[in-house]
């Protein structure tokens, strides 16, 4: 098997995956928690400094999660046919959530009737909402395992995807993406939706600091075979007592109102909670719950060696193009936000 720099192609493509997946969270996490909050402001003038917050910057944050799916559908093909086909019913719902939160950013604005501004407001906050959920409810199921037989077709029920472990996955992931986004509410806020947004930022901090240690309960005894690793290489659980920390820090920011650092926190939360999700299913990229030989392992799913090759090459070269311009999106749209004529 071909390998660049002593790692072989698969694991580069899974490791550049995740980075994209992880770019994904962390951008467009805040956004989401934003729109979640977004009802939270009952003022007009307040809703729209929160939405020409994240007005610049919201649609390209998406940008990161339209490689990653393109990524995944080159390098793992089989991956990609078969998660499609197994959350078939949630890829739906989460596409139709996206569509609504756009046009609710772009629609709100045209028309200034009241009942006009408050639907959209409600259609933007639900869309967030459902997004966030039914990435966390993925997610769950992803750790937990899917029914699938040796053939790698689905033999579950669709009851089987709201299980418990998901539902409490989903929540964290939610309740993670509301205090990341009021954290960068508050960054681009003054004044009195500044004061709300710190009151808001050290609730929803509690809330996940709760949801974190109920989810590291639940996946160290229901799903144990995520913590294999550390057992096999015991110098990595450096990365969970990090990812407590961190999180800890969190709350020290909040508290000392350091919300820069809150929010880089946070994000670093964010990037490190993926990892492990990662090391827990590495080299598979799917599990199966019901038989082993359902696995789909990143050598049996992967593309040939000629085209993760040649994809690596143009992925050396366009990932860094596009963390350049989000970079540079990020500090022309600097500062707090100003309303003006033609903002939302």
């Amino acid at each position: 098997m071909d390998t660049v720099l002593g790692i072989d192609l698969p694991t580069w493509w899974f490791l550049l995956i995740g980075a994209l997946i992880s770019g994904y969270g962390i951008l467009d996490g805040f956004d989401l928690g934003a729109g979640a909050l977004h009802l939270f402001f009952r003022k007009e003038q307040s809703r729209r400094i929160a939405l020409n917050a994240i007005g610049p910057v919201w649609d390209g944050n998406e940008v990161w999660l339209v490689i990653g799916a393109g990524s995944l559908f080159a390098a793992f093909p089989l991956v990609y046919g078969t998660i499609l086909s197994v959350f078939y019913l949630p890829f739906i719902l989460f596409l139709v959530a996206i569509i609504f939160r756009a046009i609710s950013i772009e629609f709100r604005s045209k028309e200034e009737m009241p009942w006009w501004r408050t639907t959209w407001d409600i259609s933007y906050s639900i869309s967030s909402i459902v997004i966030s959920l039914l990435l966390g409810l993925i997610l769950g199921n992803m750790i937990q395992g899917i029914p699938l037989n040796a053939n790698h077709e689905f033999v579950g029920r669709l009851s089987d995807f709201f299980n418990p472990y998901a539902g409490l996955i989903a929540i964290t992931v939610l309740s993670l993406f509301m205090m990341h986004g009021a954290m960068y509410l508050i960054m681009k806020t003054e004044d009195r939706i500044y004061a709300k947004l710190t009151i808001i930022a050290n609730n929803t901090s509690k809330f996940f600091i709760l949801c974190f240690i109920a989810t590291s309960l639940a996946t160290l005894i229901y799903v144990p075979h995520m913590t294999a690793i550390f057992k096999a290489y015991p110098e990595l659980f450096v990365l969970p007592v990090a990812a407590v920390l961190i999180v800890l820090n969190i709350r020290r920011s909040i508290e000392k109102r350091q919300y820069r650092r809150g929010f880089i926190s946070s994000a670093i939360t964010t990037a490190l909670l993926l990892i492990l999700f990662a090391m827990g299913l590495y080299p598979n990229l799917v599990l199966s719950n019901v038989d082993p030989r359902g696995h789909i392992s990143i050598y049996e799913a992967a593309s040939s060696d000629g085209s993760l090759r040649t994809m690596l090459l143009f992925a050396f070269i366009g990932m860094p193009l596009v963390a350049t311009y989000t970079v540079f999106m990020f500090w022309t749209f600097r500062g707090k936000v100003k309303l003006e004529e033609h903002s939302y």
